[in-house]
């Protein structure tokens, strides 16, 4: 009897634990900031200028945050280990181009979508062979940043020689020199780095399906997921988002390329 009554004791106790757990908008409110990750060196999506951090992910996390009634609170942090620290709780969000997987669903609960883009291929300005498709990097180099979804997009078919680098500096460089064959990268983030690095270099074919980019945090904060969508698509409905999307890419990044 005594085992019963321990047993609906502990039941009871987490049963209350559980619904006294503080959801995630809870402790944003009550802070009065939301604590954001992002890069920081990733432009046109955050970077800085005149030492102050902008871009597009910036603008579109000061705007969430404002639905919310609280102020943005940045960390620039590595790619590498940005997925860890929001994990570890270093911080409540990251605003920085996140691609919606399955596998990182088993571990994060993400907004709805705020960006959809689309892998592609970089290439020589004076490239003859038609590389249409992954496919056609048999037997080729390619390279990719270190960690990203491009690099497992291009792990997955098998006999493409998949180079990794930690910037795109580093590879597009490797581009230009032809110790590499292509490159992969964001449809939205080409055009940005040719300009910027005057290389001669070119885009490429699209390849795979267009993904969805969310803001991912951690699992078991409905609240907070309810409120963030609902701020989403009120910088949608106002017109906030379409004045940043317009200002950086000339179009509106939310909907597929081409729709």
């Amino acid at each position: 009897m005594n085992m019963r009554k321990l047993l609906i004791a502990s039941v009871l106790g987490l049963v209350a634990f559980t619904a006294n757990a503080t959801d995630l908008l809870d402790t944003v409110k009550q802070r009065g900031t939301l604590k954001v990750a992002l890069e920081g060196t990733y432009p046109p999506f955050n970077y800085r200028e005149n030492g102050q951090l902008t871009g597009f992910d910036v603008e579109i996390a000061n705007a969430l945050a404002q639905k919310l009634g609280v102020k943005a609170e940045f960390t620039t942090t590595e790619w590498s280990g940005i997925l860890a620290g929001l994990q570890a709780g270093k911080y409540d969000v990251i605003v920085n181009q996140v691609g919606i997987t399955p596998k990182r669903q088993e571990t994060f609960d993400f907004s709805d979508p705020y960006v959809i883009s689309q892998a592609q291929l970089v290439i020589r300005k004076n490239e003859t062979r038609n590389l249409k498709s992954l496919n056609d990097l048999k037997n080729l180099k390619l390279g990719v940043g270190q960690g990203t979804n491009y690099a497992d997009m291009a792990r997955a078919v098998a006999g493409v020689d998949v180079k990794t680098y930690p910037g795109e500096q580093e590879y597009l460089q490797d581009l230009a020199l032809g110790r590499i064959d292509a490159a992969l990268n964001d449809t939205l983030m080409i055009p940005y780095l040719i300009k910027k690095t005057s290389l001669p270099l070119k885009p490429g074919a699209a390849v795979g399906e267009a993904s969805s980019n969310g803001i991912p945090f951690t699992k078991n904060n409905p609240k907070f997921k309810t409120a963030l969508n609902k701020a989403l698509a009120d910088i949608k409905a106002d017109g906030t988002y379409a004045r940043i999307s317009n200002k950086y890419f000339g179009r509106d990044v939310s909907k597929a390329p081409g729709a």
